[in-house]
This record gives C-alpha cells, sequence and structure tokens, in this order.
C-alpha cells in the first residue's frame, strides 16, 4: 500500500502498523498533532510539517492543536494566557511557511473547549481510570520531572488532558515526536480501560542538539528552543546557520549519536534525492551522494571531513530555510507581533 509506505518513512514508530492498515482503508480518517505555543519555531518542526503533508497526501483530515492552556500549566511564557495565544498566531504562520496551508489542516486551540463540561468530564473519566504513578510516568511529555507534581498540582492535570484531546478530538492517529510516546501509550491504555477508541500512535525522531555528545535519552538531547545554541531556528540568518553547524559536535568517523549526520537522515535526505559535497580537488573533488547510506559510509571510513560534511550541511539547511525566510518577509505582522510581547 503506497500510502503506507509514505506514513511509515521516516518514524521511529508506529502503533501498531496493523491499526493503521485498518484505518488507512475507512473512508473518512482523523490525526493530530498538539503543540505548546511556547516559543519560536526551529528546525526539527520541518520534520513534523513533512509527516503532517504525507497525512494529508494519504486522505487524513488533520487537526494541529494550539495547546495554550497546557502551554500555561507548563509555565511557558511566563504563563501569561495572552502571550502564548500570541505565540499561537505566529505558530500558523510558521506551518503555512513550512508548506502546511492553512486551508487544508484544522487548527484548533485548548481555549476553544475548554469551556465545554464534555472535556471535563473525559478528563475525570480519565483520572479515575488511572493511578497517580501512572499519570507521573507520563510527565517528560512536558520536560518535567514527577516531583514536580508535588509542588505543583496542575502538572499532574497536563497528561490527563492530552489524553482527553486526542478522546474529545475524536482522532483515529495521535502523531507526535518520539517524546510524545509516554503521553500516547496512556491514552491507549486509557481507550481500553474505558472501551474508548484507541487511537494509533505514530512517532517521528527528533533532530538532536547540535552540542549532543554520546548516548543521551533523546528527549534530553534534542533541539530546544531554551537553548539557542542547540538549535538552528528557522529564523536564523544564513551566517547564523553556517556559525552554529560550525560549532556543533561532529567527531570524525563516529556515525552513531553525531546530530550532524542525523540533520542528514532525518531532513536533507528527506528534502533532496541527491546532493552534492563541494570540495577542492587536492582534497578528492566534489562527490554526488544519492542516499544517506552513501554518506554513512563514505564519512565512517574517513573519506569525507567533518568540515566538509558541515559546510555541506549549512548549504543545505539554507536551501530549506530560504522559502521559509521569504514567508516571513512577505507576511510579518505575526511574527512581529510575538517578538514584541516577548521582549
Amino acid at each position: 500500500m503506497k500510502g503506507m509506505e509514505r506514513l511509515l518513512s521516516n518514524t521511529v514508530e508506529v502503533v501498531t502498523e496493523e491499526e493503521l492498515i485498518e484505518v488507512m482503508e475507512m473512508e473518512r480518517k482523523r490525526a493530530y498533532i498538539g503543540f505548546e505555543p511556547s516559543g519560536f519555531a526551529h528546525l526539527g518542526w520541518k520534520i513534523c510539517a513533512n509527516k503532517i503533508r504525507d497525512f494529508l497526501d494519504c486522505g487524513f483530515d488533520f487537526i494541529i492543536l494550539l495547546a495554550d492552556w497546557h502551554a500555561y500549566i507548563n509555565d511557558k511564557l511566563d504563563g501569561d494566557m495572552e502571550k502564548i495565544r500570541i505565540c499561537g498566531r505566529y505558530m500558523e504562520d510558521c506551518f503555512e511557511a513550512m508548506g502546511i496551508s492553512k486551508n487544508k489542516v484544522k487548527f484548533v486551540y485548548a481555549s476553544d473547549y475548554i469551556s465545554d463540561s464534555k472535556y471535563w468530564e473525559l478528563v475525570l473519566k480519565i483520572a479515575k481510570a488511572n493511578s497517580i504513578a501512572r499519570v507521573k510516568r507520563a510527565m517528560d511529555i512536558m520536560g518535567r520531572k514527577e516531583e514536580e507534581a508535588e509542588k505543583d498540582l496542575s502538572k499532574l492535570f497536563y497528561p490527563v488532558m492530552q489524553v482527553a484531546d486526542i478522546f474529545y478530538l475524536d482522532v483515529d492517529v495521535a502523531y507526535g515526536g518520539i517524546d510524545q510516546r509516554h503521553a500516547h501509550m496512556l491514552a491507549r491504555d486509557t481507550a481500553k480501560k474505558l472501551r474508548m477508541k484507541k487511537p494509533v500512535a505514530l512517532h517521528t525522531p527528533l533532530l538532536p542538539s547540535l552540542q549532543a555528545r554520546g548516548r543521551m535519552d533523546p528527549i534530553d538531547m534534542k533541539m530546544s528552543k531554551s537553548k539557542p545554541e542547540s538549535m538552528i531556528s528557522i529564523h536564523d540568518s544564513e551566517e547564523e546557520v553556517e556559525r552554529k553547524i560550525r560549532k556543533a559536535y561532529c567527531p570524525e568517523r563516529e556515525v552513531e549519536n553525531n546530530p550532524i549526520l542525523d540533520i542528514w537522515r532525518y531532513l536533507i535526505f528527506q528534502e533532496f534525492k541527491e546532493v552534492k559535497v563541494e570540495r577542492p580537488r587536492r582534497f578528492g573533488g566534489d562527490i554526488t551522494l544519492k542516499s544517506f547510506k552513501e554518506l554513512e559510509e563514505i564519512f565512517s571510513k574517513g573519506d569525507l571531513h567533518p568540515l566538509d560534511l558541515k559546510n555541506t550541511t549549512s548549504k543545505y539547511i539554507n536551501e530549506i530555510l530560504r522559502p521559509i525566510r521569504k514567508y516571513f518577509d512577505l507576511h510579518p505582522d505575526n511574527l512581529e507581533f510575538f517578538l514584541k510581547t516577548v521582549k
């Protein structure tokens, strides 16, 4: 099934593929992803945008939830709901800039339904079906430790609300980065207990921090907007991209846990069918590559120097970002308004 191949490409996990096949055969099918409006978008969002396009091309109705109340619980943007909602409007522009037309997806804010008693009925049923310990295990979705719920009870509401979102929006597939796994598994477990529709969970990889070294938990090592040097912002200039990539961790011959190679694996080779590494003839001349496997092989053998790889990485990242920069040049209002609110 061609659509299945498309949805399974560049994923870390699907729970389960058999259930996804059943969903694919449905005439009407719905998927969603949730985002906290909490700051500026980074390059890793392009992985999500590409996968959303896959869902759309496979006939899904797709919802992007801008989880403003969740961001409030998670203390984002100083817990200021006005700032959070301004950020939400900026995020709508981000997806449009990355090729996701506002006419093809439905943007929903948690505040659109937070006053609906049916939503809170779901929240209570989900809470009643799970222990505190089970809910705490899902708190990593918000980048929080379990003990933080001891000081702020609302932190425990977050995973329960995320599960309630899935049921309330009546989605067949819950999509997110692999950092959303615990919440999606909580939803699946709870669906069984409450005899509700069990969502398929589909997860894509996270782009690692540019400074990630060695074997780290993928959630801890991901690009983070709270650590500007760890990530490429979609608003970075060409020069800024080049500077950050030059400083990135990229040990010679090492393929595993190499953030530069992961950018190639999860993004560049998803965007380009063929790439050219340009280098002086005395260093071997130009190389044309058509797959990550080819790149992995020559890099692991030491036939491609990290500096040449970094220079090429900057070139292709800037190609990916060029239309995004152009979009915001033409539609600056929401970005400029958000910039003013966070100063």
